[in-house]
């Protein structure tokens, strides 16, 4: 697809997601993002402040097959890959998919559901198939899933793996909004819900298009480089136990491609990698055990404010301003 094209449009999608999500343009981009790179998104904050709605939004700007999820301790994980069904007619097993056979899979409140239900989802989200009985079935491309869960109210559910975790792209938080966004809320769901006049803006194969186009964007050695110092510098920093994994390296360059691309470029900046280094490794890292516990490191310190020390510590490549 032609960058203008694809500038076009990805500005189209955006103006249509804010007449439902207004005031949260960063949270709002960073979703946008994750599709472009066809990543996972894990949207995590407290009830109330539109994680769903992001989701449900962003997926009906695509019109392609979407499902939605509603995570429960009783959900079994044959109820999100499918089941093998006897057919008397035919006196064989016969496959019913499950609701993970989509292009855009909404999981509402992925941490409710038990580990054995989450680990349903591990192969799918990193192979893009599932496996059941012995036999394996591919999913259809793109394969996006965007999950969402509540940090406070824990009773009652199972926090996710550090595996379940590393599958997710990006992890990004909607926040509170302002007065005004707030105040503009209130009028305009009065009356009815401005999600039902979203309507799609682009179809699959434009979107598999507009994903060719992200990750055809230039990165040069020197970004290379830099990306992979940053994901070194934490393997090695005292404050975390668990540093970036080599996964969690690639997709912090295919999201910098996609945003170099949703900001109009054709090569990536090292702007880019600081950007997304905390919603792309923030989820994944642990902190090193103080005598308290916790997820603070030494120095007491987040984890944002620990990869936000080593992304301002890592020399900045010179020759990385873009395709020679």
């Amino acid at each position: 697809m032609p960058h203008d094209e694809f500038y076009a449009r990805t500005r189209e999608i955006l103006r249509m997601i804010e007449t439902v999500i207004d005031g949260k343009r960063d949270a709002v981009e960073m979703a946008l993002t994750v599709l472009l790179a066809e990543g996972h998104l894990l949207i995590e904050d407290v009830p109330g402040v539109g994680k769903t709605m992001l989701a449900r939004t962003l997926a009906r700007t695509m019109d392609c097959s979407v499902t939605r999820i509603q995570f429960t301790p009783d959900l079994l994980p044959a109820d999100i890959t499918g089941v093998s069904v006897y057919n008397q007619g035919d006196r064989e097993f016969e496959f019913k998919p499950g609701p993970i056979f989509a292009n855009i899979v909404i999981g509402d409140e992925i941490n409710r559901a038990s580990p054995k239900t989450q680990s349903a989802l591990l192969e799918s989200m990193e192979e893009g198939q599932v496996t059941v009985d012995g036999r394996s079935y591919s999913l259809g491309t793109p394969f996006i899933v965007i999950a969402t869960q509540n940090p406070i109210e824990m009773e009652g559910t199972y926090p996710l793996p550090e595996a379940q975790r590393d599958r997710f792209m990006a992890r990004i938080s909607m926040g509170y909004p302002d007065a005004a966004a707030e105040l503009a809320m209130l009028r305009q769901r009065a009356t009815s819900s401005p999600l039902d006049a979203v309507r799609p803006v682009v179809g699959i194969s434009q979107l598999a298009a507009m994903i060719a186009t992200a990750r055809s964007v230039f990165a040069s050695r020197a970004v290379e480089q830099y990306a992979v110092a940053i994901a070194q510098a934490t393997r090695d920093d005292r404050e975390l136990r668990l540093g970036a994994s080599p996964r969690a390296t690639l997709q912090l360059l295919r999201a910098a491609k996609a945003r170099a691309a949703l900001d109009g470029r054709e090569f990536v900046l090292p702007d880019d990698i600081d950007a997304l280094a905390i919603p792309v490794f923030g989820h994944r890292l642990i902190a090193a055990r103080r005598s308290g516990g916790g997820s603070t490191g030494f120095g007491g310190g987040t984890i944002s404010d620990v990869i936000s020390a080593i992304v301002a510590a890592t020399p900045v490549p010179i020759s990385a301003a873009g395709p020679a």
